[in-house]
């Protein structure tokens, strides 16, 4: 079976399970504070790590989370572990919080910039982008720094690439004339 397969029937389990249950919230934030302490190279290693036996990664999640987060998320990690799926978890991850967004209508939005922009221009952006038909009923805004760009912004929806920097529209006039 494919990792994809498998990461999605193993996250829509979780979500129904934590809709069921009317934890969702909080899985939600049980699993995005998962994904950022997936940003440990060493963490990230043992949980793919074959070599590592079942047990002795059942007692390093138990430390890392037992009592720290809901335990309805801490026993779907048991789950995981005990079924010799654990690595796969971060694909897991990554397909529960797409599921989660899918189902409550959030469309995912990367805006680069050439300088930082302020709260409020971002307001601005996110309400445009919610009253238009590109994006779903709302909205969560992904934002990265790039001054290669020299000014204007490039933004990714989904498959979608609108690219307005002034980088671009100087290659587009130097291809122009050459």
């Amino acid at each position: 079976m494919s990792v994809t397969r498998i990461a999605s029937r193993y996250a829509k389990s979780l979500l129904d399970l934590a809709v069921e249950q009317n934890k969702l919230d909080t899985v939600v934030k049980d699993i995005e504070s998962f994904k950022r302490m997936l940003e440990n190279r060493d963490l990230f290693l043992m949980i793919k790590s074959p070599i590592i036996n079942t047990t002795k990664k059942l007692s390093i999640f138990k430390e890392l989370f037992e009592g720290k987060c809901d335990e309805l998320t801490y026993s779907f990690y048991k789950i995981i572990l005990n079924k010799g799926r654990d690595a796969f978890l971060p694909e897991i991850a990554d397909e529960f919080i797409e599921q989660y967004r899918a189902s409550q209508s959030i469309s995912t939005v990367k805006l680069t910039t050439a300088t930082e922009l302020s709260e409020e221009a971002l307001n601005k952006i996110k309400a445009k982008l919610v009253a238009s038909s590109i994006t779903k009923k709302d909205v969560e805004i992904l934002t990265a720094v790039d001054p290669a760009l020299i000014g204007g912004y490039v933004v990714e929806i989904g498959d979608k690439l609108y690219d307005a920097s002034v980088a671009h529209k100087l290659n587009k006039l130097k291809k122009e004339f050459s």
